[in-house]
């Protein structure tokens, strides 16, 4: 399975490749933004699963998903946000969007995994 992480945060990329390496899912790329996160997708089109923050620069994680949604080739992949942005609109919100989970930081390796196991 190949994971690609998208965070401005090099420490929450961090964090979440070490969670999926537990998870035995080694193969995972990664982007700082939207941006980046979009051009590493059309890299690795066989990308299994895309796990991104809202907060980002340049292209923030909700345009990020829009775009993928928006792509004939990528429109089915699962994704997952994982964010501070916990209340109850913001998750409609992003669900709204097309992302299949959402996870609220800060969040357990379990609760990652759990997620996971509804997606793949």
């Amino acid at each position: 399975m190949k994971v690609l992480v998208v965070d401005d945060s090099s420490t929450m990329r961090r964090i979440i490749k070490n969670t999926l390496n537990r998870l035995e899912i080694k193969n995972t790329i990664e982007g700082e933004d939207g941006v980046e996160g979009f051009t590493q997708l059309e890299k690795n089109p066989d990308t299994d699963l895309i796990i991104t923050d809202w907060n980002m620069p340049n292209m923030n994680g909700l345009e990020f998903v829009k775009k993928i949604r928006s792509d004939e080739r990528f429109k089915d992949k699962p994704i997952v946000m994982v964010t501070t942005e916990g209340g109850k609109r913001e998750v409609i919100t992003a669900l709204k969007a097309g992302v299949n989970n959402y996870i609220v930081k800060p969040f357990t390796p379990q609760v990652l995994k759990e997620k996971l196991k509804t997606i793949v």
